[in-house]
Protein backbone atom coordinates (compact mmCIF):
# COMPACT_ATOMS: atom_id res chain seq x y z
CA UNK A 1 0.00 0.00 0.00
CA UNK A 2 1.14 3.74 -0.98
CA UNK A 3 1.44 6.28 1.64
CA UNK A 4 -1.94 7.90 1.19
CA UNK A 5 -2.80 10.36 3.73
CA UNK A 6 -6.57 8.77 3.46
CA UNK A 7 -8.37 5.64 2.57
CA UNK A 8 -10.73 5.90 -0.34
CA UNK A 9 -12.96 3.68 -1.31
CA UNK A 10 -10.71 1.37 -3.54
CA UNK A 11 -7.90 0.95 -0.92
CA UNK A 12 -9.99 0.04 1.65
CA UNK A 13 -11.85 -2.55 -0.65
CA UNK A 14 -8.32 -4.08 -1.48
CA UNK A 15 -7.61 -3.74 2.41
CA UNK A 16 -10.64 -6.45 2.81
CA UNK A 17 -9.32 -8.68 -0.04
CA UNK A 18 -5.89 -8.66 1.65
CA UNK A 19 -7.38 -9.73 4.92
CA UNK A 20 -9.61 -12.34 3.35
CA UNK A 21 -6.33 -13.90 1.62
CA UNK A 22 -4.11 -13.94 4.92
CA UNK A 23 -7.40 -16.22 6.84
CA UNK A 24 -7.37 -18.10 3.75
CA UNK A 25 -3.13 -18.27 3.38
CA UNK A 26 -2.91 -18.87 7.59
CA UNK A 27 -6.55 -20.71 8.37
CA UNK A 28 -4.48 -24.40 9.41
CA UNK A 29 -2.30 -21.89 11.39
CA UNK A 30 -5.27 -20.86 12.97
CA UNK A 31 -6.93 -23.88 13.38
CA UNK A 32 -4.16 -25.29 15.30
CA UNK A 33 -3.38 -22.39 17.96
CA UNK A 34 -6.86 -23.03 18.91
CA UNK A 35 -7.10 -26.42 19.15
CA UNK A 36 -4.32 -26.25 21.83
CA UNK A 37 -6.10 -22.47 23.24
CA UNK A 38 -9.55 -22.86 22.46
CA UNK A 39 -12.12 -25.01 20.83
CA UNK A 40 -10.70 -25.40 17.68
CA UNK A 41 -13.02 -23.75 15.48
CA UNK A 42 -11.78 -20.30 15.27
CA UNK A 43 -9.55 -20.37 11.98
CA UNK A 44 -12.71 -21.82 10.24
CA UNK A 45 -15.04 -19.16 11.38
CA UNK A 46 -12.43 -16.31 10.57
CA UNK A 47 -12.74 -18.18 7.18
CA UNK A 48 -16.50 -18.53 6.84
CA UNK A 49 -16.58 -14.38 7.48
CA UNK A 50 -14.52 -13.22 5.01
CA UNK A 51 -15.93 -15.59 2.59
CA UNK A 52 -18.94 -14.43 3.03
CA UNK A 53 -18.22 -10.87 3.28
CA UNK A 54 -16.36 -11.76 -0.19
CA UNK A 55 -19.64 -12.56 -2.08
CA UNK A 56 -21.60 -9.56 -0.20
CA UNK A 57 -18.74 -7.39 -1.92
CA UNK A 58 -18.51 -9.02 -5.28
CA UNK A 59 -22.69 -7.60 -5.27
CA UNK A 60 -21.30 -4.36 -3.86
CA UNK A 61 -20.67 -1.40 -6.59
CA UNK A 62 -17.18 -1.06 -6.87
CA UNK A 63 -17.06 2.11 -6.31
CA UNK A 64 -18.56 2.50 -2.87
CA UNK A 65 -17.09 4.08 -0.07
CA UNK A 66 -15.08 3.13 2.84
CA UNK A 67 -18.03 3.01 5.12
CA UNK A 68 -20.02 0.84 2.73
CA UNK A 69 -17.24 -1.88 2.25
CA UNK A 70 -17.01 -1.84 6.32
CA UNK A 71 -20.36 -1.99 6.82
CA UNK A 72 -20.78 -5.30 4.52
CA UNK A 73 -17.95 -6.74 6.80
CA UNK A 74 -19.81 -6.01 9.59
CA UNK A 75 -23.06 -7.64 8.23
CA UNK A 76 -21.35 -10.61 7.42
CA UNK A 77 -19.67 -10.65 10.91
CA UNK A 78 -22.69 -10.02 12.93
CA UNK A 79 -25.33 -12.12 11.03
CA UNK A 80 -23.62 -15.18 9.01
CA UNK A 81 -20.84 -15.86 11.85
CA UNK A 82 -21.12 -18.04 15.00
CA UNK A 83 -18.88 -18.53 17.71
CA UNK A 84 -17.56 -15.85 20.12
CA UNK A 85 -15.01 -14.20 16.91
CA UNK A 86 -18.00 -13.31 14.53
CA UNK A 87 -19.96 -11.05 16.47
CA UNK A 88 -16.84 -9.52 18.03
CA UNK A 89 -15.00 -8.75 14.55
CA UNK A 90 -18.18 -7.76 13.90
CA UNK A 91 -18.27 -5.57 16.01
CA UNK A 92 -15.06 -3.50 14.92
CA UNK A 93 -16.07 -3.73 11.36
CA UNK A 94 -19.33 -1.58 12.62
CA UNK A 95 -17.22 0.46 14.13
CA UNK A 96 -14.60 1.45 12.06
CA UNK A 97 -17.98 1.66 9.11
CA UNK A 98 -19.97 4.41 11.63
CA UNK A 99 -16.30 6.26 11.48
CA UNK A 100 -15.52 6.28 8.17
CA UNK A 101 -19.17 7.14 7.35
CA UNK A 102 -18.48 10.49 9.66
CA UNK A 103 -15.48 11.17 7.65
CA UNK A 104 -16.72 11.36 4.33
CA UNK A 105 -15.87 10.12 1.44
CA UNK A 106 -12.05 8.48 2.98
CA UNK A 107 -10.96 7.11 5.61
CA UNK A 108 -8.73 9.47 7.80
CA UNK A 109 -5.98 8.14 10.05
CA UNK A 110 -8.40 10.01 12.58
CA UNK A 111 -11.40 8.06 11.96
CA UNK A 112 -9.18 4.80 12.22
CA UNK A 113 -8.74 5.83 15.28
CA UNK A 114 -11.98 6.78 16.05
CA UNK A 115 -13.45 3.74 15.09
CA UNK A 116 -10.90 0.86 16.17
CA UNK A 117 -11.29 2.80 19.87
CA UNK A 118 -15.03 2.84 19.59
CA UNK A 119 -14.52 -0.83 18.35
CA UNK A 120 -12.57 -1.79 20.92
CA UNK A 121 -15.19 -0.09 23.76
CA UNK A 122 -17.92 -1.88 22.46
CA UNK A 123 -15.93 -5.01 22.55
CA UNK A 124 -14.94 -4.90 25.85
CA UNK A 125 -18.58 -4.32 27.05
CA UNK A 126 -19.76 -7.10 25.51
CA UNK A 127 -17.12 -9.58 26.35
CA UNK A 128 -16.17 -8.37 29.61
CA UNK A 129 -12.24 -8.69 28.53
CA UNK A 130 -9.95 -6.15 29.69
CA UNK A 131 -5.92 -6.19 28.74
CA UNK A 132 -3.87 -9.10 29.83
CA UNK A 133 -7.03 -11.47 29.74
CA UNK A 134 -5.63 -13.29 27.10
CA UNK A 135 -8.23 -12.84 24.18
CA UNK A 136 -8.26 -10.28 21.42
CA UNK A 137 -8.16 -7.22 22.66
CA UNK A 138 -4.59 -7.89 23.72
CA UNK A 139 -3.79 -7.14 20.32
CA UNK A 140 -6.82 -4.41 19.62
CA UNK A 141 -5.72 -2.51 22.66
CA UNK A 142 -1.92 -1.27 21.72
CA UNK A 143 -3.59 -1.21 17.40
CA UNK A 144 -5.49 1.52 19.14
CA UNK A 145 -3.10 3.21 21.13
CA UNK A 146 -1.37 3.29 17.89
CA UNK A 147 -3.78 4.94 15.31
CA UNK A 148 -4.19 7.49 18.36
CA UNK A 149 -0.57 8.25 18.75
CA UNK A 150 -0.44 8.37 14.99
CA UNK A 151 -2.66 12.04 14.86
CA UNK A 152 -3.07 13.08 11.30
CA UNK A 153 -0.20 10.92 9.61
CA UNK A 154 -0.78 8.84 6.66
CA UNK A 155 -2.85 5.80 7.20
CA UNK A 156 -0.51 3.86 5.59
CA UNK A 157 1.84 4.44 8.20
CA UNK A 158 -0.68 4.59 11.12
CA UNK A 159 -2.09 1.21 9.80
CA UNK A 160 1.43 0.12 9.95
CA UNK A 161 1.89 0.91 13.12
CA UNK A 162 -0.91 -0.27 14.60
CA UNK A 163 0.07 -3.25 12.97
CA UNK A 164 3.42 -3.41 14.75
CA UNK A 165 1.81 -2.93 17.88
CA UNK A 166 -1.19 -5.73 17.42
CA UNK A 167 2.13 -8.32 16.56
CA UNK A 168 3.99 -7.47 19.95
CA UNK A 169 0.37 -7.68 21.46
CA UNK A 170 -0.28 -11.08 19.90
CA UNK A 171 2.98 -12.87 20.90
CA UNK A 172 2.92 -11.03 24.66
CA UNK A 173 -0.31 -13.71 24.75
CA UNK A 174 1.52 -16.62 24.87
CA UNK A 175 2.79 -15.70 28.55
CA UNK A 176 -0.19 -14.58 30.14
CA UNK A 177 -2.74 -16.89 31.64
CA UNK A 178 -6.18 -16.98 30.36
CA UNK A 179 -9.31 -15.39 32.20
CA UNK A 180 -11.79 -15.62 29.72
CA UNK A 181 -13.18 -18.33 27.44
CA UNK A 182 -12.15 -22.18 26.86
CA UNK A 183 -8.81 -21.42 27.07
CA UNK A 184 -9.12 -20.28 30.69
CA UNK A 185 -10.46 -24.14 31.87
CA UNK A 186 -7.06 -25.41 30.07
CA UNK A 187 -4.61 -23.93 32.60
CA UNK A 188 -0.94 -24.34 31.96
CA UNK A 189 -1.79 -26.74 28.57
CA UNK A 190 -2.73 -22.85 27.53
CA UNK A 191 0.73 -21.38 28.18
CA UNK A 192 3.21 -20.57 25.41
CA UNK A 193 0.18 -20.35 22.97
CA UNK A 194 -0.80 -17.03 21.22
CA UNK A 195 -4.50 -16.41 21.31
CA UNK A 196 -5.67 -17.09 18.46
CA UNK A 197 -8.28 -14.02 18.39
CA UNK A 198 -5.77 -11.63 19.02
CA UNK A 199 -3.89 -13.23 15.54
CA UNK A 200 -7.26 -12.22 13.78
CA UNK A 201 -6.90 -8.68 14.55
CA UNK A 202 -2.88 -8.64 13.92
CA UNK A 203 -3.70 -10.06 10.58
CA UNK A 204 -6.23 -7.55 10.15
CA UNK A 205 -4.33 -4.18 10.58
CA UNK A 206 -1.06 -5.86 8.99
CA UNK A 207 -3.08 -6.69 6.03
CA UNK A 208 -3.55 -3.39 5.10
CA UNK A 209 -0.28 -3.39 3.86
CA UNK A 210 0.10 -6.47 2.48
CA UNK A 211 -1.17 -9.92 2.82
CA UNK A 212 0.30 -12.20 5.62
CA UNK A 213 1.61 -15.44 3.56
CA UNK A 214 1.98 -17.40 7.39
CA UNK A 215 1.79 -16.41 10.64
CA UNK A 216 5.29 -18.49 12.04
CA UNK A 217 7.64 -15.81 11.47
CA UNK A 218 5.54 -13.29 13.56
CA UNK A 219 4.68 -15.18 16.29
CA UNK A 220 8.62 -15.74 17.32
CA UNK A 221 9.21 -13.59 20.27
CA UNK A 222 11.17 -10.65 19.32
CA UNK A 223 15.08 -9.86 20.44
Amino acid sequence: MTTAVALDGTRTRDWMRRFSDSVYATEAELTALDQRAGDGDFGTNLAAGVRAAGLLLARTDESAGPAETLGVMATSFLDEIGGTSGPLFGLLFQSLSGAAAASGSSLTTVALADGTARGLAAIRRVGDAAPGDKTLVDALDPAATALRAAGTAPAATALAAAAEGAWQGVRDTASLSARMGRASYLGERATGVPDPGAVGIALFFASAGATVPALGPLLRPSG
